[in-house]
């Protein structure tokens, strides 16, 4: 069941409304492959009422595959290496969409969401454009297809696009821009890692992303194409809450949002985070969210942030250190977003 089937979707706030659109609106920021971490928010789990329901929902939908993830999610050594597409797609999507879950129980009203690639999926979820149960079903279905995919990868790039583009190819594409000087090329290999060594030897600074897929390049082109009849399928509804689209960088339109080919083929279309975020950001200052702990960093050097009154505040540690830690995150980051005290309020003192 999503967010915007329960009593705590943010459409049913009781804040007044000229409080969620002051300068403390809360925008919430998802990322998606690349993001995972051994036992990321496992601390929370168990001890974080909303955020285990959320969790155990996803894994419960994935049937015994879920219990395998959720085994894999706690292992010091897991069955499945964490990068691989069927452990970091699910369990990042779970991870989202619990944490976006919980902010809502909270009393929290976000005021935009933003995604980063699998990332705008569970925005998708959050804002009702898709309901959880077929979320995840698609979710499982694509993890399938894009393992079948060509062996492949990301390169994370100091660079802009320009100074990139003569080393690139009909496979090997920029799969992201997520600043003005960072990229994340895509592709299959071993043209990806050829594409990396020429890319070094210009002098330009090269490190491997955590992907075993080539996300956001042509060489997955063939197995989202291969879901569009599921999700033309499912029912896609327009927003409930604005959606700034990783993929446009611009707000979702309600044709977009209920265009199936358009959520088919994303794993398959460049992220343009940067301009995605310069977009929201242009519609004033946020309380920017971010429900992990990859894009924050990005964002905190976003001049919408540096000098335009934007802030900032991560769920996670870029680095978990263990439950304790993970809990002790969280509680700082209640005391700054401050919500509200009362039935589905916290009081940040006491977590």
């Amino acid at each position: 069941m999503s967010p915007a089937d329960t009593r705590s979707r943010p459409a049913h706030d009781s804040r007044p409304a000229d409080e969620a659109d002051g300068p403390d609106r809360i925008a919430l920021l998802l990322p998606g492959q690349g993001a995972q971490r051994p036992g990321m928010a496992h601390g929370l789990y168990g001890t974080e009422p909303a955020f285990t329901e959320a969790v155990d929902e996803v894994f419960a939908l994935l049937g015994a595959e879920g219990d395998r993830i959720r085994d894999d999610w706690a292992a010091d050594a897991p069955a499945v290496p964490l990068d691989h597409v069927s452990r970091a797609q699910p369990l990042l999507f779970a991870v989202d969409y619990a944490l976006g879950r919980m902010l809502c129980e909270w009393g929290l009203r976000p005021a935009a969401l933003l995604g980063h690639s699998a990332g705008e999926t569970a925005a998708a979820v959050l804002a009702g454009v898709l309901d959880l149960a077929d979320a995840v079903r698609l979710l499982a279905e694509r993890a399938q297809l894009l393992a079948e995919a060509p062996p492949g990868g990301m390169v994370a790039v100091a660079a802009t696009p320009e100074q990139v583009a003569h080393r690139l190819t009909d496979q090997v594409v920029v799969g992201a821009v997520n600043s003005r000087t960072q990229l994340l090329l895509a592709g299959p290999e071993p043209e990806l890692s050829a594409v990396a060594d020429a890319l070094r030897a210009d002098g330009l600074t090269c490190a491997r992303a955590r992907a075993t897929t080539g996300f956001h390049s042509p060489s997955v082109a063939p197995a989202c194409a291969a879901q569009i009849p599921s999700f033309e399928a499912v029912t896609l509804r327009p927003p409930r809450i604005p959606i700034v689209s990783g993929y446009t960088a611009r707000p979702l339109t309600d044709a977009e949002a209920t265009d199936p080919v358009f959520w088919a083929m994303q794993p398959a279309e460049p992220v343009l985070f940067a301009p995605a975020l310069d977009r929201l950001l242009a519609d004033g200052p946020y309380h920017l969210v971010e429900t992990g702990q990859s894009l924050s960093a990005l964002a905190r050097r976003h001049p919408g942030v540096t000098r335009g009154g934007s802030r900032v505040t991560a769920l996670l540690d870029a680095r978990p250190r263990g439950p304790e830690h993970d809990r002790a995150v969280l509680r700082a980051a209640a005391r700054r977003l401050a919500p509200p005290r009362g039935p589905r309020g916290i009081d940040p003192a006491s977590r």
